[in-house]
């Protein structure tokens, strides 16, 4: 294994996170209209497979942190390219919705593995004074892998086989490179720091909460991830291949939605979600209002990628807040309840674009953000209140890490650089089993 900086470790893992999210999940919806064209499939075939990756991802959501932990964080990398690549080369060879379907999902198997063998690889490789920036880094390559793959529908939207072929390609690279960067063990933790608090009623009840609001903005966003590009070629008319830009729009834009996530936490998260949710709903209205405009088409995918990057930052934040000390937990939970809502949303969104056309389905998915964005009062605060100067220094993402290791007053965990260095150096040289 070659040792890289915390700089170069946060470049590499939002290289990977590009592959397995943005190029094996996200991408899909950018191609469904030639694939649905040269397929024969109908809608709501396109929302039943569009679902598929998503009940993988969260199969996978489940056996992510025991694999981390059991493989080390070098195998479930690896074992996570390896779906990322077969599955992305069983697209490029569909011929129809069961081999669609097989290739999507094992494509959401990819993603669900790839984030947590990341942390786990953090968590050796990185010191902790530095685990919110790296993450911030890591969860940027979503919006990156996302813009990637515009170049490849402006280009090969009448071949989206062989964009395939090359997203498999670079699957297969990224596989190469898990293996030579990360380490094989899953993580290194001070064998004097306290074990994480049994989880109160309390913090079940804010998780629930916190849960109910990440799984309705799966639920609304499903109907952008999966249809936005079709709607636009079906019913604005655009070339297959203009679509590219809408994507190229949802990644940039997504790359400052690490940066609201940490303004809300320092701020007001209620606030926040209320805003972004309706921001949200507003981009699906607009796109649905002017398909055919294709500056107006790309504006929506600015304000939906900069709603959907900051919710999910936002939620990622208060899931690792509201459990501290158990990071395969804590963010895991909202993840998988936006995936969850996105398994639902997509089918029924197919199926009334189905019986109601596009801009029905549209309206009503949009109408659902907005009334649920209202009961954003009800988002879990996961920072008591105390003075203010205790509550600006004890926020954002940096600070939700360091609450992750406490001693045994309760205190945040702090280590000498002598201890984190000889904790690497086993991580580096010992097997699976040498875990501490």
């Amino acid at each position: 294994m070659k040792t890289v900086s915390s700089t170069g470790f946060a470049f590499f893992g939002a290289s990977l996170i590009a592959i397995s999210y943005g190029l094996a999940r996200f991408a899909f919806g950018l191609f469904v209209p030639p694939i649905r064209a040269e397929l024969g499939l109908t809608p709501e075939m396109i929302g039943i497979i569009g679902a598929l990756p998503l009940i993988s991802f969260l199969l996978a959501s489940l056996v992510a942190p025991l694999a981390a932990d059991r493989l080390g964080a070098r195998n479930t990398a690896v074992l996570s390219g390896g779906f990322g690549a077969v599955g992305l080369a069983l697209i490029s060879q569909s011929s129809g919705a069961l081999s669609l379907g097989v290739g999507v999902f094992a494509c959401g198997i990819c993603t669900g593995l790839m984030m947590p063998a990341l942390t786990a690889a953090m968590q050796v490789l990185v010191d902790r004074s530095m685990h919110g920036r790296v993450s911030s880094v890591m969860n940027a390559g979503t919006s990156i892998g996302v813009a990637v793959a515009v170049p490849a529908v402006l280009f090969m939207a009448g071949i989206w086989r062989f964009a395939y072929v090359s997203f498999a390609v670079l699957a297969v690279i990224g596989v190469l490179a898990a293996w030579y960067y990360i380490p094989s063990v899953s993580r290194v933790a001070p064998s004097n720091a306290a074990p994480p608090p049994p989880i109160s009623a309390l913090q079940w009840w804010r998780l629930f909460r916190l849960s109910l609001f990440a799984f309705v903005m799966g639920f609304v966003s499903s109907a952008y991830w999966i249809f936005a590009p079709d709607l636009a070629v079906t019913l604005g008319e655009l070339p297959p291949g203009q679509t590219g830009w809408l994507w190229l729009a949802v990644g940039i834009a997504g790359l400052g939605g690490a940066v609201v996530a940490d303004l809300a936490d320092r701020n007001n998260p209620p606030i926040t979600q209320a805003l972004m949710l309706m921001m949200l709903a507003a981009s699906l209205a607009l796109l649905a209002a002017s398909p055919g405009q294709l500056a107006l088409a790309a504006f929506s995918g600015l304000v939906f990628g900069l709603a959907y990057m900051s919710l999910t930052g936002l939620y990622l934040m208060s899931g690792i807040r509201l459990l501290p000390g158990r990071l395969s937990m804590g963010p895991v939970l909202p993840f998988m309840a936006i995936s969850l809502g996105q398994a639902t949303g997509s089918p029924i969104v197919g199926m009334l674009v189905n019986n109601f056309g596009y801009s029905d389905a549209f309206a009503i998915f949009a109408a659902i953000g907005i009334v649920v964005a209202l009961l954003s009062p009800l988002y879990p605060r996961s920072i008591e209140q105390g003075s203010e100067e205790q509550v600006q220094e004890d926020t954002g993402l940096q600070a939700a890490y360091d609450y992750q290791l406490r001693d045994e007053e309760g205190e945040p965990f702090s280590y000498d650089s002598e201890e984190r260095t000889s904790g690497q150096s086993v991580a580096e040289s010992s097997g699976d089993q040498d875990r501490h």
